[in-house]
């Protein structure tokens, strides 16, 4: 645990420290006001705004670790269940219901010793054996979050805003297909509609249309879409335009809600949802997916005796052109790495 305010609560984003936790609010219009905010977004919609009194470059803190065995973890949705699911999604498509859906499964396991299990310490074996480009801690009031989000989802520059969908995922570029490329697209104008609706007419735009992008022990289709948003355009508004990713969720992205609602068998939480950080003196932002993300939950009261639980989720995009069994072995590769690393230990 790190402090050096009145109240515990510190965070790594963006490669900067911030310590001294100052207010804690779901308040998106306090991102529009003053100071250095850090933001945790589930799935679901509910937004967590932390603003620090100090924030510095610094290396990442180091932490203790000693993770769950590799045959520990359970899975939301098991291979039978997530192959219906896929199945489901495509006989929606197939009646108009929606084009695309991504169906995902959270997977959990019992942290065998709590006492060294902290999150910087998970975080330090992540950027050794899974480094990525979005990597963030967070450890705030009731949320612990570890993130090695690959996946940028808002970055703002005054009144200039961008959003790097990933749709498409292999093992090398070889894997990645027609499917893959169209199911980039269909995401892009999605996220083109999206940010059509808070920028000025004429301004969005996409700089990068599905450029390949190699991460540990995978490659995705990754593209940039870009606007400048009108005059007084908040972060309110910004989150009501764009909010959840569309990459996550899917095309037409109520329709893909609502399938999403039904076929999988609980929230995502932070998982799906955002995480990174706002400066409102500076204007400036940078968001993440919360996809390779780690969370910490107490099964104290939920009838699981397995104490501290860690959750990790993983899914897939779901098109007509989709296998369900190929789509469970992409969501068995997304998690592969990031499961070994979190099933080992730190040195001492």
């Amino acid at each position: 645990m790190i402090n050096d305010g009145a109240t515990v609560g510190w965070a790594y984003v963006g490669g900067r420290l911030a310590t001294g936790l100052q207010d804690l609010t779901s308040d998106l219009d306090a991102l529009d006001s003053r100071g250095f905010w850090v933001v945790v977004a589930t799935f679901e919609g509910e937004f967590t705004c932390a603003r620090f009194a100090h924030v510095r470059l610094a290396p990442l803190p180091i932490g203790r670790w000693r993770g769950p065995a590799r045959s520990a973890w359970s899975t939301s949705l098991s291979y039978d269940g997530y192959v219906a699911a896929v199945e489901a999604v495509r006989a929606e498509i197939a009646a108009g219901e929606v084009y695309q859906v991504n169906i995902c499964r959270v997977l959990t396991a019992g942290l065998p010793e709590p006492a060294a299990a902290e999150p910087a310490g998970l975080a330090t074996l992540l950027a050794i054996g899974n480094p990525a480009p979005y990597a963030s801690v967070v450890e705030l009031p009731g949320i612990s979050v570890v993130s090695a989000s690959p996946e940028r989802f808002l970055r703002r520059r005054g009144s200039v805003i961008e959003s790097s969908p990933i749709k498409g995922t292999g093992r090398v570029p070889g894997d990645l297909g027609d499917k893959d490329h169209d199911e980039n697209v269909m995401i892009v104008d999605l996220v083109r509609n999206d940010l059509g609706r808070v920028c000025e007419t004429g301004t969005v735009a996409v700089p990068e249309l599905c450029r390949v992008e190699a991460h540990p022990g995978l490659v995705h289709l990754v593209s940039t879409v870009s606007g400048r948003l009108r005059t007084g355009v908040g972060w309110a508004a910004i989150f009501a335009a764009t909010f959840p990713p569309g990459s996550v969720s899917g095309a037409p992205k109520s329709s893909a809600l609502r399938s999403i609602r039904a076929l999988e068998p609980g929230p995502r939480g932070p998982y799906c949802g955002a995480v990174g950080w706002v400066d409102a003196d500076a204007t400036t932002a940078d968001l993440a997916v919360g996809i390779r993300t780690f969370w910490f939950t107490d099964s104290a009261g939920a009838g699981d005796d397995r104490g501290l639980i860690l959750r990790l989720g993983v899914g897939a995009g779901i098109t007509w052109a989709s296998d369900p069994a190929l789509e469970w072995q992409e969501t068995e590769l997304k998690a592969a790495t990031l499961l070994s690393v979190a099933s080992g230990s730190t040195p001492g």
